[in-house]
């Protein structure tokens, strides 16, 4: 009877879906455990092998904890928001709620192409989710709330005495009586007010005030803004100075912008850590994001009459971490936009620093601190005062230094530091040494083991103690004061999209308001999806987009302005929410995602709490990893949840990457000084200039013989054609002597054109996106086979490389890839792509299905198994409970082939040896355990079973095989009683006739036994 397992694999599928096996129960008394994956976007390209890869860890994984009597949360749902779906509404005008719903649930695009569907895709694979908890972020019956959590994250403030968020309105009441002297908070720089003050301000004036201190805040940032897709993109989403998706340029710019004050909880951030199981490479990161550092905030101030608005003298403040370096400061760097160069900059300087000021926003953040290769700067003509010794120190500017970050300004000392050294060597300016008995003529010393020297009153002090009377110094003499930095920054939280999260915001003037309405904000209809004409968001567009403060509803600017009962709202916001706002908090949401009433009930997050196991990618640290942790403590601090860390542990699953096949076409470099000099359009050879050196150190070219081959009888119709010497060609004859100097251009074919490495060249050329093989010349070998490379690579349309779990499911099964997927090695390293040994995981299940099958159908004994297969069961089903509790996902499905293959030798088929067999098998691969369970007698779905416990004494040997050598060489094998002892092994050993043989009558000088590991005879 054959393993039929597509009419298996379905049947099942339906079982579990039609009776809600995986659906978890609220307020159980079973012990919980919350399994979450991070849920993916739903593009319409859908899944590839490599998607499932976490997945299928997190099923095995929460399906193990239900056998162990857990009552196990596993949801899923979608990423929905996002720019692709808005970019495809740009180029088609089709909605992209449409496109999204049609990516989640399968149909066809606008063009007619079918589209699998995510749904079915990992329906298909036989997940153990609890789809009734299914949450899309774009769905207004979800992002409501987030709408919501932004609403507390705007009327809150943090209260650093207190170390937590508090109520906007308790600020306010200390407004009223206190003013802000005493108001120790995290917040923009501001003036002192009194009580007075505050009082005397009319509403518009007060929530301005008010916006310096909320945790959602409206400020002028900058930001990475790309013109072509007219939106502020965050840092992880442009490489190298473009847009990481479409690759546009993107420059800074400085806008007024939404954004979360995330720097409050830099502190708690960095300490929340150390109780998280994470790996310690994502905590460094994160650490590392979050920087935090001590030293001293310092004031240089400008050698200039200008002066600020209150009379103030201009200042250039810094932040330093080697404040006892203070006397090795060469020159001032600001960065280009700090706002004090356009009032410093010379009169003469000003083009120069202008023209700088323009190229420098051309770049990205991430763009100006990693390229140190290219020194850039300009003199702003300005000097600064050098707060001990009174010396002028020249004011640049230089795109290494970035506004965002810190003051937005360097004291630079060449002496202490390479950036600095390699900006006053390129630019000749003065390197001050400031170590004693160190060299600093050809780089800086950047050490921190220096003693102090040329330094008034730290000379000759070590860094230490250097550092804590420079604090003091600066403290004492009122231009600076020691200081707590972190490298974190607020978060920008609005995008000039169409497909996002609305603010629940209208505006009166230029002062935000919240809408005061518990109904979601939904997005509007819009005409187009771009920015309008004067360059506003897309928003832009709709014609209803006001808000009616007294109809509590969305009106258009018309209607607003006729109200009967008086003007009462204003323009709702243009921007809409990042892709980060509906990711961090989804979790919370599965736990009640059909509530109505609340963001999830208080019972039922009291219940599941955080996220017992996370499973994701590790590029995501510094986004939605923190920006998640971020939200949790505030909600935490507000009294809504429980706890304050979303995600207890996490493992970052590797990436499968792809093996990617490129054929070489080849392409005479052919050079002439004549300008017409081009070969006949009808010639199926391209022209390059790009090198051949990697080919030709494959094979020699001019070995070549006239075998028919392909290369060669190219090259030789090529130089006839030279030889011909019509005018038709005028090339230089000099190439008559040799082969040309060839050149070949490397391109990507579909990996389902080949046979292993061989390309199937009719079958590419029949498709459409490879016609131009028909006229390209390709590097044979001296077979005519076409040379195919290999590349490992990320998976992806645009390289051809892309498997499907689809079709390996349809030829092999779910259970064969969720197998296979798991043995191609341990979970967080990243592996490529490779199909060779598929079919060993298939046949192993293959073969579990014969032990109980014969010709005549399922057969089973109910005999009393024996030792051998008791052993055999027993080991595996230690080995797999503890590589699962390790999260070791792969050896698990060697340990299953090996207990199949004792198993067939020992032609077991015995109930009590199958029932657990398919037990702890059905993790990996349910649905043929659910098949055989059934089969078995069982009524319940195996997911109700328990997990069997090893049994020591069956893993007892009874016997050992010695591995006999003599001078270490292994000469044969002895089985003898396990517990014998060394002197009866010796013995015995020395007894045994092979031993004789090889002892050729010398006598052992001694014989060294390792009691059940090995007998050495030395000669």
């Amino acid at each position: 009877m054959q393993y039929q397992y597509n009419e298996i694999e379905k049947r099942w599928q339906k079982y579990w879906a039609d009776n809600k096996t995986f659906a978890a129960e609220d307020n159980s008394v079973k012990p919980k455990y919350y399994v979450l994956d991070m849920f993916p976007y739903p593009s319409g390209a859908g899944l590839h092998v490599g998607h499932p890869l976490g997945y299928i860890a997190s099923d095995v994984y929460a399906r193990y904890k239900r056998l162990q009597g857990f009552n196990v949360l596993h949801p899923m749902g979608y990423d929905s928001f996002g720019l692709p779906a808005e970019q495809y509404a740009i180029q088609t005008g089709q909605h992209p709620a449409i496109t999204t719903k049609t990516n989640i649930e399968g149909g066809t695009d606008k063009d007619g192409n079918i589209i699998p569907g995510y749904r079915n895709q990992l329906d298909k694979i036989g997940f153990s989710f609890d789809w009734d908890r299914e949450v899309r972020t774009s769905d207004p019956n979800y992002y409501k709330w987030t709408q919501w959590i932004f609403k507390q994250l705007y009327n809150s403030w943090y209260n650093k005495d207190a170390d937590k968020a508090e109520k906007i309105d308790t600020l306010i009441e200390r407004f009223k009586t206190e003013g802000n002297a005493n108001v120790n908070t995290v917040c923009d720089e501001v003036a002192t007010f009194s009580a007075a003050d505050w009082n005397a301000w009319d509403e518009a004036t007060q929530q301005k005030m008010l916006l310096n201190y909320r945790i959602a805040f409206l400020s002028d940032t900058w930001v990475n803004w790309c013109p072509e897709l007219g939106t502020v993109l965050a840092n992880d989403e442009v490489k190298d100075g473009v847009s990481e998706r479409g690759g546009h340029p993107v420059e800074q710019k400085l806008m007024r912008q939404w954004s979360m004050r995330i720097t409050a909880y830099a502190e708690r951030l960095l300490s929340g850590l150390e109780g998280l199981d994470w790996t310690e490479s994502i905590k460094d990161i994160q650490r590392n994001w979050i920087g935090k550092s001590q030293g001293a905030s310092v004031r240089f101030f400008v050698d200039s009459q200008q002066s600020t608005e209150s009379g103030e003298r201009l200042a250039i403040e810094v932040f330093t971490t080697r404040p006892d370096t203070i006397f090795g400061v060469s020159f001032m760097v600001l960065a280009p936009e700090h706002p004090l160069v356009e009032k410093i900059t010379t009169a003469d300087q000003k083009g120069k620093v202008e023209a700088y000021q323009k190229a420098a926003s051309l770049k990205s953040e991430r763009d100006r601190q990693s390229d140190v290769k290219n020194i850039t700067g300009e003199f702003t003509g300005a000097y600064a005062i050098h707060p001990f010794t009174g010396d002028k120190v020249p004011v640049w500017i230089g795109d290494y230094v970035l506004a965002s970050y810190g003051t937005g300004a360097v004291m630079a000392v060449p002496c202490g530091d390479q950036r600095d050294w390699d900006f006053a060597n390129h630019f000749g300016i003065e390197i001050k040494n400031i170590f004693k008995d160190k060299d600093i003529s050809e780089a800086a010393y950047a050490e921190k083991d220096a003693v102090i020297a040329n330094s008034d009153f730290l000379n000759d002090l070590p860094v230490k103690k250097a550092t804590k009377l420079a604090i003091y110094e600066i403290e004492q003499r009122g231009f600076g004061k020691g200081k707590t930095q972190y490298r974190l920054r607020d978060a920008v939280f609005s995008r000039q999209r169409y497909w996002g999260e609305p603010f629940p915001v209208y505006y009166k003037g230029e002062v935000p308001y919240l809408v005061n309405s518990d109904e979601v904000i939904e997005l509007p209809e819009v005409e187009k999806y771009l920015p309008t004409e004067d360059g506003r968001p897309p928003l832009g567009n709709a014609k209803k987009w006001y808000w009616d403060e007294n109809k509590k509803e969305i009106v258009s600017k018309e209607e607003l302005n006729s109200s009967p009962s008086g003007r009462s709202g204003g323009a709702l916001e243009l921007n809409t929410m990042p892709g980060w706002a509906g990711s961090s908090w989804y979790f919370l949401r599965y736990m009640d995602a059909k509530n109505d009433q609340e963001f999830v009930a208080k019972d039922k997050v009291d219940y599941w709490k955080n996220v017992d196991l996370y499973i994701g990618g590790a590029e995501h640290a510094t986004g939605h990893l923190l920006y998640a942790r971020f939200w949790t403590k505030f909600l935490f601090d507000m009294g809504y949840i429980p706890f304050e860390e979303p995600f207890q542990k996490m493992i970052n699953q590797g990436m499968i990457q792809g093996n990617s096949a490129l054929i070489h076409r080849a392409l005479p470099s052919i050079l002439s000084n004549e300008k017409n000099n081009v070969l006949p359009s009808d010639f199926p050879i391209y022209i390059t200039d790009k090198g051949f050196a990697e080919l030709k150190s494959k094979f020699d070219v001019k070995s070549l013989s006239e075998e028919s081959n392909f290369l060669y009888n190219k090259i030789r119709e090529y130089e006839n054609l030279i030889n011909n010497e019509s005018s038709t060609f005028n090339y230089f004859t000099k190439y008559k002597e040799d082969i040309y100097a060839l050149n070949y251009s490397s391109f990507n074919v579909d990996i389902n054109f080949l046979e292993g490495d061989k390309l199937i060249l009719s079958d590419a050329k029949k498709d459409a996106r490879f016609s131009f093989l028909a006229n390209a010349m390709l590097i044979t070998n001296k077979n005519g086979d076409f040379i195919v490379g290999r590349e490992i690579d990320k998976m992806s349309k645009s390289k051809y490389n892309v498997q499907t779990p689809d079709e390996l499911v349809e030829k092999y099964g779910a259970d064969t890839l969720r197998c296979y997927e798991m043995f191609l090695g341990p979970l967080e390293q990243h592996k490529p792509w490779d199909t060779q040994g598929i079919t060993g995981v298939n046949g192993f299940l293959k073969k579990l299905w014969r032990l109980v099958h014969d010709d005549n159908g399922f057969n089973v004994s109910d005999e009393e198994p024996t030792k051998e297969e008791l052993k055999s069961l027993h080991k595996t089903i230690k080995k797999v409970k503890e590589d699962i509790e390790r999260f070791s996902f792969n050896t698990p499905v060697s340990a299953f082939m090996i207990c199949v293959n004792e198993l067939t030798a020992l032609k077991c088929n015995k109930r009590a040896i199958i029932e657990d067999l398919c037990i702890i098998l059905s993790p990996y691969a349910p649905h043929i355990a659910e098949e055989l369970w059934a089969k078995l007698g069982h009524k319940e779905s195996i997911t109700y079973a328990v997990f069997p416990k090893h049994k020591e004494e069956f893993l007892v040997e009874s016997n050992h095989k010695y591995p006999v050598s003599f001078n270490g060489k292994m000469r044969f094998m002895l089985e003898l009683p396990a517990n014998m002892g060394p002197a009866d092994v010796e013995k015995v050993v020395m007894a045994n006739e092979q031993t004789a043989k090889y002892l050729e009558g010398k006598t052992p000088k001694k014989v060294i036994v390792v009691p059940k590991k090995i007998v050495n005879v030395v000669l």
